[in-house]
């Protein structure tokens, strides 16, 4: 893992005591931000896009034989969607104990009722993340974005990938599939994500017995990679605390890829500093976006980046939906979050960070590999920059050298998009960028003062009902209260009087 910064010792050599101090310092900190122990023994494969993850997931189901834990935040019923079905509930009727948890939001327009009828016929247990409540009006807000799969206690799989054929494209359109990536883990760590299966199922309703959840402390070791299974709860920002704290400790390179990144300034800050302190951070995102006001966004927020010398990339693909990170070619993690406020406070959601230099190493090709099917976003007209994976980095030389996205004269930027398939340069400022997001954000005020204006009732009714479920929220949870204090006094005398 990267090291963290300290100050140059006084004395020439520290000793072996000092060494180890600082060792178990470092090792204090990762735990304390994540929230995650360092979990050894593990055998770790990575899984590059739907088709490597599909093929991994519907094996391991179908050698199940005792347990399986899925859970994923789209299910889709599709020829993907059937599949997985169709795995799930031969192993129900085969005795095993399945249980599928799915998020109502993210599922909403997936999977039909008959697709979940067929599952709960056959045995399975299924259940909806966090249904619209009147007790609570905006706690829908806080979604469940894991992706996991656990099995008899012997593999689990962490991902980005969801159930949807759209992660596996269209060749007869010329559609290609969506860029993702996953992993696959044998080991000890397999008891934590069925641990963090357990704790969001138990937020669905009730808990998983103890002795159907596998212990990470007698799990037998599988290999030798090292890792934390970071699982992430609303309000903790335990990923946000470690990527801030990796940001802080990469002393040579940084390389992110993200779906939906929106820049939150305490992190884009600590991209900065990092950037300007001489180490290389690369940041790969899609060109095209099914979540296109999210792209705005993010494009909105390149420039502070750009000028710290942070180099950004846009995938010429369909979709890039993978969520990984990269650093000094000594730590990687692959998962669920995004790097945006949603993941980062509202979310549960799961990743994997690991220490490992093979697993690293594998990384970086595959992001170097990933820049041959980008475009550099680059404050300069004249020239679009062909991505370079063998240029040397930041890190090796004394002295940052200004490339790429990093230094150039202030203007414009270049990216692509992906159309369908194919690939359609455009040369856009950065001012442009900002000027088009406010342009809509706009828009959208002024058209709805004027339907305030002409049809106040269009505006007053969706506020009455807000007002109206948010007293009722409010007056459900009093009557709750006042009958609960009320039982405690009840028993508190009754006690008494025993």
């Amino acid at each position: 893992m990267p090291e963290l910064p300290t100050n140059e010792p006084v004395t020439p050599l520290p000793d072996a005591t000092l060494l180890l101090e600082a060792s178990e310092l470092v090792e204090q900190a990762y735990r304390r931000a994540s929230g995650a122990p360092l979990v050894e023994g593990n055998a770790v494969r990575i899984l590059k896009d739907g088709a490597a993850n599909y093929t991994a997931w519907f094996a391991a189901i179908r050698a199940a034989r005792k347990t399986v834990f899925f859970e994923n935040y789209i299910i889709e019923d599709d020829e993907v969607g059937g599949e997985l079905a169709a795995a799930l509930t031969d192993r129900a009727r085969a005795g095993v104990k399945v249980r599928m948890l799915h998020d109502w939001l993210g599922s909403l327009a997936g999977a039909t009722r008959r697709y979940w009828r067929v599952l709960l016929a056959a045995g399975v247990e299924v259940r909806r993340f966090n249904t619209p409540r009147i007790d609570s009006p905006v706690g829908w807000l806080s979604r469940d974005h894991r992706k996991t799969l656990s099995v008899d206690g012997e593999v689990a799989f962490v991902t980005g990938v969801c159930v949807s054929h759209r992660w596996l494209g269209d060749p007869a359109r010329g559609i290609p599939p969506w860029r993702d990536t996953g992993i696959e883990i044998r080991g000890p760590a397999v008891g934590c994500v069925e641990h963090a299966f357990a704790e969001v199922w138990a937020a669905s309703g009730g808990s998983i017995p103890t002795e159907e959840l596998s212990d990470p402390a007698v799990l037998p070791h599988a290999g030798d990679v090292s890792l934390r299974v970071i699982a992430d709860v609303p309000s903790k920002a335990r990923l946000f605390r470690l990527d801030q704290l990796i940001a802080s400790a990469a002393r040579r390179t940084l390389w992110l890829t993200d779906a939906y990144f929106v820049g939150f300034a305490p992190y884009v800050q600590a991209l900065c500093a990092a950037a300007q302190d001489a180490v290389d951070v690369r940041l790969l995102v899609p060109s095209t976006s099914d979540i296109m006001l999210v792209a705005a966004f993010s494009r909105a927020g390149y420039r502070p980046l750009l000028e710290a010398g942070v180099r950004i990339f846009e995938w010429n693909g369909s979709m890039l939906h993978a969520k990984t990170a990269v650093a000094d070619g000594r730590w990687a993690r692959v998962g669920s979050s995004n790097l945006n406020p949603a993941s980062f406070i509202s979310n549960y959601e799961i990743d994997v960070a690991m220490e490992d230099v093979g697993l690293a190493r594998e990384m970086e090709e595959m992001f170097l590999a990933d820049l041959e099917n980008a475009t550099e976003i680059v404050i300069d007209l004249k020239s679009r920059v062909v991505p370079d994976g063998n240029a040397p980095m930041r890190g090796d030389r004394g002295k940052p050298t200004p490339r790429g996205s990093s230094g150039r004269a202030i203007g414009v930027i270049r990216f692509a998009h992906a159309v369908v398939g194919s690939v359609v340069g455009r040369r856009r400022t950065l001012d442009f960028s900002r000027s088009r997001l406010m342009a809509i954000c706009a828009g959208a005020l002024l058209v709805s003062a004027a339907i305030a204006v002409l049809w106040p009732r269009v505006v007053a009714l969706p506020l009455a009902v807000v007002m109206g479920w948010s007293g009722a929220s409010l007056m459900v949870r009093a009557i709750r209260h006042w009958r609960r204090r009320a039982r405690q006094r009840h028993e508190a005398e009754r006690n008494a009087t025993a």
